[in-house]
């Protein structure tokens, strides 16, 4: 009996101390679980961050600018490819600029400008920029019909034309905002297939290096039209006014319906994580561009020499050197990256001439709220696909869409500039004189290359 009594007493006192035991092993196994989800969890917090910088600086890279990178790759080599590392500042910077108006204001870039400077500036500026997406349009519609032709040879390309227009159509006019900037944010992805073709074409990686951190540059006429076309495919018109109403339609997601609302609840935790979407977009879009640089120079270049005529040309050429996973993967990023770029496009375009008429705007509203901001998106896609029913060069068209962002930019840019740095707009988050004197260069820069590119067209 009084050896029982001893066990039961050593079990009741044993007891807590196996709970004990057992809950700090429990306890050690989260911490171990927690540490090992720790770089997951922080790579979803990041992902949560990134919306309209991760959207507009992918979107840059649509085809105009995939062309635009690989004419330049493929004629010059690894010459130009120090545009990638150069444009990067000026192009997160302005983009920056533009995101910080949106938040700050509540309002659309031509909807500040119409605000705060004469009709006829805000006209000029809407014109320009219609024109020049629409011709942007029409390429990348006809660059995604030569590409999707590619992988399916039987396939007419008057008619893929159609399909991709009306493709994007749907998804602007009748799809959910929020469903639609996901779609967008997904579809980023399609832009790694240039990083696996760059690798597929096994480069000599230290002269890549080498020159994109060694700047050079020839002087020539031809170098002269490539640069224009480079910074006017890499810092677009487009973007300015995609960017800046993006950050006012996540505004009216979260319930900030009104401009005053939005302009009340500006946080600095707000403009913090702006900034890491943005400069996370950017940064993005350079990289892919200085593998798409590094894929042709180091393939095309290094083989004698090409001139890209069409998507087709530039897929195939690829081809030879790189094998038909590299020539799928060029194939299938022109289709992905168009289907990504054109509504951005488009949108950009609705959003520039509703907002400068005062019309209701924005994707979040449905079709019958805001006829003509659809409309404008419409007859831009209308117009695109009538262009290629005349048969003309999508290559051209790209590279020529691409100059033309680069004459208009500055003209833009000046009244980004001057908004953001306008304290009785901005208030407290104006530009700081770095970011001031970094935008202004990017005008500078801009203006001297555009009118550069038309005297190489005319002499």
């Amino acid at each position: 009996m009084a050896k029982r009594k001893k066990k039961n007493i050593e079990r009741a006192f044993a007891a807590p101390a196996e709970i004990l035991e057992k809950s700090l092993n429990v306890a050690a196994r989260g911490e171990k679980a927690v540490a090992h989800n720790k770089p997951i969890r922080r790579a979803g917090e990041y992902w949560s961050k990134l919306g309209p910088g991760l959207t507009t600086g992918a979107s840059d890279d649509d085809p105009s600018g995939i062309i635009t990178y690989s004419q330049a790759g493929a004629q010059y080599g690894f010459q130009l490819i120090w545009l990638s590392l150069f444009t990067f500042p000026f192009m997160a910077v302005v983009q920056e600029m533009c995101a910080r108006i949106g938040i700050v204001s509540g309002r659309g870039l031509a909807a500040n400008i119409r605000s705060h400077y004469s009709s006829k500036a805000l006209y000029i500026v809407t014109l320009l920029l219609f024109v020049a997406n629409v011709l942007n349009i029409a390429a990348d519609l006809g660059a995604m019909a030569a590409a999707m032709k590619l992988l399916t040879p039987l396939a007419n390309i008057e008619m893929l034309v159609v399909v991709f227009a009306l493709v994007s159509l749907i998804l602007q006019i009748f799809t959910s905002y929020a469903h639609y900037a996901k779609y967008l944010k997904y579809l980023t992805i399609a832009l790694f297939a240039y990083v696996f073709t760059a690798f597929a074409v096994h480069l000599d990686w230290a002269q890549v290096l080498q020159h994109t951190v060694i700047p050079s540059f020839s002087f020539t006429k031809g170098q002269f039209f490539l640069l224009a076309a480079i910074l006017g495919t890499t810092i677009s018109p487009y973007l300015f006014f995609w960017q800046t109403s993006q950050e006012v339609e996540e505004r009216i997601q979260h319930g900030e319906t009104t401009v005053r609302l939005r302009q009340r609840n500006v946080t600095n935790d707000e403009v913090s994580n702006m900034r890491v979407d943005v400069w996370s977009g950017m940064f993005f879009s350079n990289l892919i561009a200085f593998f798409i640089f590094a894929a042709f120079a180091g393939t095309l270049y290094v083989n004698g020499g090409t001139i890209i005529t069409n998507a087709a040309d530039a897929a195939a050429a690829l081809r030879p050197f790189a094998g038909s996973l590299a020539y799928f993967l060029f194939a299938a990023g022109i289709i992905g990256t168009g289907l990504l770029a054109i509504p951005v496009i488009a949108g950009s375009t609705a959003y520039a001439i509703a907002e400068s008429f005062g019309w209701h705007s924005g994707l979040y509203r449905k079709l019958k709220q805001a006829y003509a901001f659809y409309g404008v998106i419409i007859v831009s896609m209308a117009i695109g696909v009538a262009a290629n029913f005349m048969h003309l060069d999508p290559i051209k068209g790209l590279i020529y869409a691409a100059v033309a962002n680069g004459i208009i930019a500055p003209v833009i840019l000046f009244f980004v500039i001057r908004i953001s740095g306008n304290k009785k707009i901005m208030g407290k988050h104006t530009n700081g004189r770095t970011l001031a004197l970094i935008g202004w260069a990017t005008v500078g820069i801009m203006a001297v290359s555009g009118m550069a590119a038309i005297l190489s067209m005319t002499l």
